[in-house]
């Protein structure tokens, strides 16, 4: 069964309210510092105790966090007249100009230009800042590097692979085809000695007895003798 709905209000018994106190401290300071890492803000937090014990929580520091509100504080109570409105932006604007115009000096000290005005240490800082960008991006070439190999080498396994595949099936084709034409000469082989050892037998008065042998009707001849005559008589004539 879920909790009720607790009714926002004074707790009357001082053990409940103490306890009550303790649990919702630790979690509101908790998540204070959790939005502070999550949302990378600038977080402070005070409670006084209705005993008087104070606790707090800063991101940064106390000190800090309340110089800044105080500070945008005054801001916000100056941008309420106009005329304070205006001077604000003037300075914001200078301000930035400024800040503009360091890195843009910065920036030409970085690539080695208007380094006359520099004394030794500001050399010293700038070479060791130098430094530590050649650093990182080698790594970062390294690193890119190393990564573009790996995968060529993926790639040439997978090729290496495929190659190794097809040279089994060439070898499997060139199996068959070798069973196949040992099976074509045996059978050749076969008939060849079939024919030989079933020759072709000829008639003894040498006539061919796979020779063709054509039969005609001859017509009937006149006969003297009455009795063939009134017989004619059909001949058969063999033809070779």
């Amino acid at each position: 069964m879920g909790r009720g709905k607790i009714v926002i209000k004074r707790i009357d018994n001082s053990t409940s309210r103490q306890v009550t106190f303790s649990k919702r401290r630790n979690g509101l300071l908790k998540k204070a510092r959790e939005l502070s890492i999550l949302c990378d803000a600038e977080v402070g937090l005070i409670v006084f105790s209705s005993t008087g014990r104070i606790y707090d929580f800063a991101s940064s520091s106390m000190k800090s966090v309340i110089e800044r509100y105080n500070k945008l504080k005054e801001q916000h109570q100056q941008l309420m007249d106009p005329a304070s409105e205006v001077e604000f932006w003037q300075t914001e604007a200078a301000s930035l100009r400024q800040q503009l115009q360091y890195v843009q000096e910065y920036n030409r000290h970085l690539m080695g230009q208007d380094l006359s005005g520099l004394s030794l240490k500001d050399l010293q800082n700038f070479e060791n800042i130098l430094e530590m960008s050649l650093k990182g991006i080698r790594m970062r070439k390294e690193q890119i590097f190393t990564e573009e190999i790996k995968e060529l080498n993926q790639k040439g396994n997978y090729v290496h692979q495929e190659n190794l595949e097809l040279h089994k099936k060439v070898d499997l084709f060139r199996k068959e085809k070798a069973e196949l034409q040992k099976k074509a000469y045996e059978e050749r082989e076969e008939n060849e000695a079939r024919i030989s050892s079933h020759p072709l037998h000829t008639i003894s008065n040498g006539y061919d007895i796979h020779a063709a042998i054509q039969l005609q009707l001859s017509q009937p001849q006149p006969q003297n003798n009455e009795a063939q005559a009134k017989a004619p008589k059909l001949g058969l004539q063999l033809q070779q």
